[in-house]
């Protein structure tokens, strides 16, 4: 296995002991629906999400389970199997599935995903999100970033984007 894809999967694992860390520690230490402020806008607040992305169809949080066991199935094959590509996207494609592989371990662990960290202070925001979600908006936003950046590179000079 080259240098790549075993940062890749280092990465993977790093994120998501991470994520699996903070969510028992705030599992074992702040009970569910009580928070524990840290500054006057930051507090983790113990929620559990039953449903999907910002809390869409509660309940229903085992179709988002398939759905994500099926895409981290094929991301993790795609990226070990690949042609070799930039080092920065092993790493933010990994931050990706990190993240989702500890949301889904949630759900199966706690039967729901544990939320608590909460940002208060901004207008019309009133999500609950965790590091598992953190993650994978650290990972993807760069990649749709420079997506477009790649794409106007590719559009100036002829060259094929990678």
């Amino acid at each position: 296995m080259n240098k790549a894809k075993m940062l890749f999967i280092g990465v993977i694992l790093i994120s998501l002991g991470t994520a699996q860390l903070m969510d028992y520690l705030v599992y074992l230490h702040i009970p569910e629906n009580t928070a524990l402020e840290l500054f006057s806008f930051l507090e983790l607040r113990h929620i559990r999400n039953h449903g999907g992305v910002f809390g869409i169809m509660q309940g229903n949080g085992w179709i988002f389970t398939g759905f994500a066991i099926v895409a981290m199935l094929v991301l993790i094959g795609y990226m070990l199997y690949a042609p070799t590509m930039a080092y920065y996207k092993y790493v933010l494609y990994a931050l990706i599935a990190g993240g989702a592989i500890s949301n889904i371990l949630d759900r199966f662990i706690y039967g729901s995903v544990i939320d608590y960290i909460n940002v208060m202070g901004i207008p019309y925001w009133h999500y609950i999100f965790n590091t598992a979600d953190s993650l994978i908006h650290i990972g993807l936003w760069p990649l749709i970033i420079m997506s477009f950046v790649e794409d106007y590179r590719h559009k100036k000079t002829g060259k094929s984007p990678g």
